[in-house]
């Protein structure tokens, strides 16, 4: 169960975000209001809520998960893949001091963006991408063997990110899209497949037994239901503009 979330606005400097989606510019007024029913919807799951004030240096800092990633016995500060993002781990450090004791650093030339790890359990599969290299994935998996836990590295061919496609439900269940859906190293957990048409929706996460997802996404919204999932839909249209999704905005522990 988590007890906690960091988020951070977006700030005006958002429109010059890094992306590739090729669906506009991003709206400022929208994407606050948006933020503000994302951080409503993690409040609705029983978690507090640490919301962080824009940082204008950085247009795509409102992406806090690719800054660190959080584990029940350490945080691992990330060295994040894109240059246009280097510095944004150091202000999230100072944030994660006042929950961690134990901090933990992946070191160049090692790189790693947050959206890149998937904890299932104790293990943590990393994928290999544009953002996080070989180096910074074997630094990852180091540092959770130092505090009991696991790490697999999984080759990437389309996505940005490795939860662009995939997003673990707990209890074995792993929403899958695109390349993830019959790749062997998954096979082991129930399914819930995503139609390519709604592979957007893949991005969601768990929070205490609720599903917070995308808005707009029926069929995928239905299946998940089915699977006895309460689901909260949250617009994010505005930072999908940015390739970013539901779990880029938040660090849950």
């Amino acid at each position: 169960m988590f007890k906690n979330a960091i988020v951070r606005k977006p700030g005006k400097s958002l429109v010059n975000g890094l992306t590739s989606a090729n669906l506009g510019k991003p709206g400022y007024d929208k994407a606050l209001t948006q933020h503000a029913g994302y951080v409503a919807a993690l409040k609705k799951c029983g978690v507090e809520v640490t919301v962080l004030e824009a940082d204008e240096r950085f247009p795509d800092s409102v992406f806090v998960e690719d800054t660190a990633v959080v584990t029940a016995r350490c945080a691992i500060i990330t060295n994040p893949g894109a240059a246009g993002r280097k510095g944004e781990e150091v202000a999230i450090k100072e944030v994660l001091t006042s929950f961690y004791d134990n901090i933990e650093h992946i070191q160049p030339p090692g790189t790693l963006d947050g959206g890149d790890v998937m904890m299932v359990g104790n293990h943590f599969y990393t994928g290999l991408s544009a953002r996080t290299n070989r180096e910074g994935a074997a630094q990852f998996t180091r540092i959770l063997k130092k505090y009991g836990c696991t790490g697999s590295a999984v080759p990437l061919k389309k996505v940005l990110h490795l939860k662009t496609g995939l997003a673990y439900l707990e209890n074995n269940n792993l929403m899958a899209a695109g390349e993830f859906i019959d790749l062997p190293l998954f096979k082991r957990f129930n399914k819930i497949v995503i139609d390519e048409s709604e592979s957007y929706s893949a991005n969601c996460i768990w929070v205490n037994g609720v599903v917070i997802m995308p808005a707009g996404f029926e069929t995928t919204k239905a299946a998940v239901e089915i699977a006895g999932y309460q689901v909260l839909t949250v617009d994010v249209s505005e930072f999908r503009k940015l390739d970013g999704g539901v779990s880029c905005m938040s660090l849950r522990f």
